[in-house]
């Protein structure tokens, strides 16, 4: 009697779902060849030429204002405080509105989240790229935008959430191996560079006197501590976190 082995298109579909979904974690836990030190050098060259330019700013801010309302959302669910929604506008401003204990630790963590979260960022992408986990690292940020997209209450919003993730994605699924590493590291690079410039301006708005209820404004009459204070501990934590991931990629 003949011997029977089924072929790989014989097996079931939830068997090759199952081996599918297995190669893609595979995949993304398994490390990739770190980006050339050029790569990193030259990715970062360009991340502050994005940064400083007062063209690609005012567009790629968008970015960090994502990274900014994302982290207060973060930190008010997990100080318990009741998460209304994200608004994102035009401006590059934004807004995110949660209910609770109008003081106490968790309000405080909560506006202390928005400056602080796009170095802490791209700190952890600069970990992840020095390891060579180009893959997860993409597929990470995929994920924080497509939670990101589920809190945004407002069309532009929307739409610039949903553009980030188009992107993101779409460079995962389809770009080549060094594009991926590349578009890796620049994105590394500017959340790392494009968390300083933020602070710049919010100190600058507050020495103008235009910026009565900015973050730091808000936590010095949470806590007692001068506003200068905050900007300064925000000023402190990104050069920080530039820094120590700099020292990991190209030094």
């Amino acid at each position: 009697m003949a011997a029977y082995r089924p072929s790989a298109g014989d097996d079931p579909p939830a068997t090759r779902r199952g081996a599918a979904t297995s190669d893609l974690l595979s995949r993304s836990l398994d490390a990739q060849p770190a980006p050339a030190h050029w790569i990193l050098v030259l990715t970062g060259v360009v991340a502050l030429l994005t940064v400083a330019s007062g063209r690609t700013w005012p567009t790629a801010r968008h970015v960090v204002t994502i990274a900014h309302e994302g982290g207060h959302a973060l930190a008010a669910v997990a100080t318990g405080r009741r998460l209304a929604g994200v608004r994102l506008h035009s401006d590059t401003s934004g807004v995110t509105v949660s209910s609770g204990r109008p003081t106490g630790p968790g309000v405080i963590l909560t506006v202390a989240a928005g400056y602080t979260t796009p170095s802490l960022l791209g700190l952890g992408a600069s970990g992840l790229l020095a390891t060579g986990r180009i893959s997860l690292l993409l597929q990470i940020l995929v994920a924080l935008l497509l939670v990101m997209l589920v809190v945004v209450r407002n069309a532009f919003g929307v739409v610039s959430v949903l553009v980030s993730t188009v992107v993101v994605l779409g460079i995962s699924w389809f770009a080549a191996d060094d594009v991926q590493a590349g578009f890796a590291a620049y994105a590394t690079w500017f959340l790392l560079l494009g968390a300083v410039r933020p602070i710049i301006e919010v100190q600058r708005q507050r020495w103008q006197r235009r910026a009565r209820d900015s973050d730091p404004d808000q936590l010095a009459r949470l806590t007692g501590l001068p506003g200068a204070f905050w900007v300064g501990a925000f000023g402190l934590l990104s050069l920080g976190c530039l820094a120590t991931a700099a020292a990991a990629l190209v030094v």
